[in-house]
């Protein structure tokens, strides 16, 4: 597929874009890529952060330390 550029650029038709929300372009060399976003996904963000207790077989036992009282 060939498009004309203008002075506002090129227009993707939509069928090309099925299902996609938001796009990242990128240029490298003489290649422009639209690169799809996917939604972030908090299940990532589990463990960047974690914290330092007294317990030293948490990861194994976790259920007793979230379940036992």
């Amino acid at each position: 597929m060939r498009i004309k550029v203008t002075d506002q650029g090129v227009l993707v038709p939509k069928t090309l874009l099925a299902g996609i929300e938001e796009v990242e372009i990128r240029r490298a060399q003489n290649v422009i890529l639209l690169v799809p976003v996917r939604p972030a996904d908090p299940i990532f963000d589990l463990g960047k952060h974690p914290i330092t207790v007294d317990v030293d077989d948490a990861s194994t036992n976790h259920d007793r330390y979230l379940y036992d009282r």
